[in-house]
């Protein structure tokens, strides 16, 4: 169902309800793992595919600096200048 490289290749299916009731399979939540990385200062253009690019040269590995910051909505950790994650090593 994902490609080996996804975040949710082992991830297991769940079964479960949508909001009209109708049964559904979604993903299981996955652990966050714990990591340490480089504390980086966000930039007023900064996006997290460009950031991943320099830090892993996959543009489509964005995810690991959200995860490293447990941030739900990931474009959130580069909407605010001045503000400061981190930014997970190889």
């Amino acid at each position: 169902m994902f490609l080996e490289n996804s975040r949710y290749f082992r991830q297991p299916l769940v079964d479960g309800t949508n909001s009209v009731g109708q049964p559904v399979k979604a993903i299981a939540l996955r652990r966050l793992p714990t990591v340490n990385g480089e504390a980086r200062v966000i930039q007023e253009k900064d996006r997290l595919d460009i950031m991943a690019q320099r830090q892993y040269l996959q543009p489509t590995w964005f995810w690991h600096i959200a995860d490293a910051n447990s941030e739900l909505k990931s474009n959130e950790l580069v909407k605010k200048p001045l503000r400061t994650i981190i930014v997970p090593g190889q």
